[in-house]
This record gives structure tokens, sequence and C-alpha cells, in this order.
């Protein structure tokens, strides 16, 4: 057995990380539903969880740290994953908006930044493409 078999590599570290953060997220509001249900199992499958992680994760997401992404655009993937979690119930409630907000600051974002990203994000987001989502929290207001 290798050390990374023993620890798991960095950015495995970071996707369980990211992975407990959108569990927060959807258990935010209540009970995790159907319909969130199935939008985790995409993003296990997409981050590379097994499913041993993913029942570990879903009974203790606190456990696992938020390992920020060093750049920009990985920062904004992750916090487009995490509004795509939110709006799978097409509802955001104050509760979700806070925890954002700290997940926001957790992967390296000033408060005032996390703020506006937040904010506009909130105003366009509605399930679109990542690439979409991108262009349309850059556009000028």
């Amino acid at each position: 057995m290798s050390f990374s078999d023993l620890f798991g590599t960095g950015e495995h570290l970071r996707n369980l990380g990211h992975f407990a953060s959108i569990v927060n997220l959807a258990a935010a509001d209540g009970p995790i539903n159907d319909r969130e249900e199935a939008q985790l199992k995409r993003f296990a499958m997409k981050l590379d969880i097994q499913e041993d992680e993913y029942t570990k994760v879903l009974k203790n997401p606190n456990a696992f740290p938020i390992h920020p992404n060093n750049s920009m655009e990985g920062r904004l993937e992750r916090l487009y994953d995490l509004f795509r979690i939110i709006y799978s119930d097409h509802d955001i409630d104050e509760e979700e908006v806070e925890l954002l907000r700290k997940y926001a600051i957790g992967m390296g974002f000033s408060p005032q930044v996390s703020e506006g990203i937040i904010k506009r994000s909130m105003e366009i987001f509605s399930g679109m493409s990542f690439d979409d989502y991108r262009y349309l929290l850059y556009k000028n207001k």
C-alpha cells in the first residue's frame, strides 16, 4: 500500500471537502429529498467519491474540511456546484444563503467578493451550464 493510498491525493481530499460542503447545503433546509439525493449521487460520480466515502460524508459532512482551489476558475466552478445542489429543489432559503457565505469565504473569496458573487448568482442562476453561469456572473449589470 502506497502513502497516497493511505491518505489520498490532494485533489481527492479537496473533492471530499467539496462534496461534504454540498451535502451540508443539501441538508440545510431539512432532510435530503429525492431530487437532492439524485444530485448528490451525480456529484459523487463527478468528484470520484467512492461508495464508502459517500456514506461517511452523509453521516458526518462536518468531519471533512474545505480545501480551497488555487484558481479563480476552480473556485467559481465549486461555487457553481453548490448553487446547483441548492437549486435542485428550485428554492433557496436564508440558512442555505448563510452556508454559502461561509463556504465562499472558506474557498478563498473575501467577504465582500463573496457577497457580490452570491447576490449576482442568486439573480441569474437557474440550472444553466457553467460557461453560461460564468458569462452572466461577470456580464456588466
